[in-house]
């Protein structure tokens, strides 16, 4: 199988330096340059379509755009981009959910990703209205998952549970195809729930070895419940020609935070309920040293930054060498971002993924080369 790329869309808007948001925390902790408009929004997109991405992850939360609504208007923009729509169970219905999720994949030509995220800060779902804690959040989503899988399904479904009930419930026209389902967390709570109803189980960028303990654990469980899952991984991307202008990047990035700022972002972040943001924030306790946690990889973005927060830095090979690194533990997918989102999609697209199109591990999905030789006129 060869690797799937998908970029990320800033919906909170841009900048050269770290932009905060996410678990929480208020977007512009470190700076917000480029408003997050359907033009430049736009321009992410068609670039991350041009290089060979697949789809581009859009995030769901008080702090930025909606996500349905911000992709729905970048279909029209683009031609095969598919989009990565984070979504929480608790604020919609789960026949109206379904129901979106068929328009959409009709209206788009089947480029709907759905991410379900079930929220792991109490404080932002009661501002929603959702007052449930986070197990009995992680229970909900399971019966709405249900509910939407058998809808898709083409089911009549009548269903009373803890949390959610319905009736007679279907919809008339199904979502061709079905969309696939991508699902997170870390915690007891939310692993059942993944093995259960996920297509693609996506953790966050840890070090390697942590990375291969957590998949051999959904791995069990999902082979007792009967299912196999695809792999995905969500990490931030500094990639350049030489190692030395990659981590001269990532310091730019490091100074450019203030130390006010950081501890700021700290107290805030471990608050979280999130089982996963606690493993992020162990990778760095707090702190500007020792930030290279596994080779390039590095755990600066978590200093300002809630969710995802490390990065793979270095030259275009090693970074090719590292995502080779997680593939052999079974990641197939990769959820990748840097600042500013623009151009470095074209540092990833332009120096790695060609790299890996030679070792036989990625090919453009319009099938294109991922470099094209042109003769130049009268040159020699």
């Amino acid at each position: 199988m060869t690797l799937t790329f998908h970029w990320f869309l800033p919906t909170n808007g841009d900048s050269r330096d770290i932009v905060g948001g996410g678990h929480g925390m208020p977007a512009g902790t470190a700076g917000r340059a480029r408003p997050a408009s359907v033009a430049y929004l736009g321009q992410i997109a068609r670039t991350a379509e041009q290089l060979g991405f697949v789809g581009a992850l859009t995030p769901a939360g008080a702090w930025c755009e909606d996500a349905w609504l911000s992709t729905a208007m970048l279909t029209e923009v683009t031609e095969r981009l598919k989009f990565l729509v984070a979504f929480r169970p608790g604020l919609l219905a789960p026949t109206l959910a379904a129901q979106m999720a068929s328009t959409f994949q009709r209206l788009s030509r089947g480029r709907l990703l759905l991410n379900v995220v079930t929220g792991g800060e109490s404080h932002e779902q009661r501002a929603y209205g959702d007052f449930l804690d986070k197990g009995a959040r992680y229970a909900r989503a399971d019966e709405f998952l249900h509910i939407v899988r058998a809808l898709w399904r083409g089911e009549t479904v009548d269903h009373t549970g803890t949390h959610l009930r319905v009736e007679q419930a279907r919809l008339h026209r199904l979502p061709d195809p079905t969309p696939p389902v991508y699902f997170g967390g870390s915690s007891a709570a939310a692993l059942p729930v993944a093995v259960r109803h996920s297509d693609v189980y996506l953790t966050w960028g840890e070090p390697p070895a942590l990375v291969a303990e957590k998949l051999d654990r959904v791995r069990s469980l999902a082979a007792a419940a009967g299912r196999e899952l695809r792999f995905g991984i969500r990490l931030h991307v500094i990639a350049r020609d030489t190692a030395d202008q990659a981590w001269a990047q990532a310091r730019r990035l490091l100074d450019g935070i203030a130390e006010a700022d950081i501890q700021a972002v700290q107290n805030g972040l471990r608050r979280s309920e999130s089982e996963g943001q606690r493993r992020m924030l162990d990778l760095h306790g707090g702190s500007r040293d020792g930030l290279e946690i596994a080779p390039n990889l590095w755990a600066g973005v978590g200093l300002v930054r809630g969710g995802a927060g490390t990065a793979l830095v270095g030259s275009h090979t090693e970074i090719a060498d590292r995502i080779a690194e997680y593939h052999a533990l079974g990641i197939d997918e990769f959820i990748l971002s840097g600042y500013p989102h623009l151009e470095e999609a074209y540092w990833f697209g332009e120096g790695v993924l060609p790299i890996l199109h030679e070792r036989g591990l990625w090919r453009h999905p319009d099938g294109q080369p991922a470099a094209e030789h042109v003769d130049v006129p009268f040159a020699g």
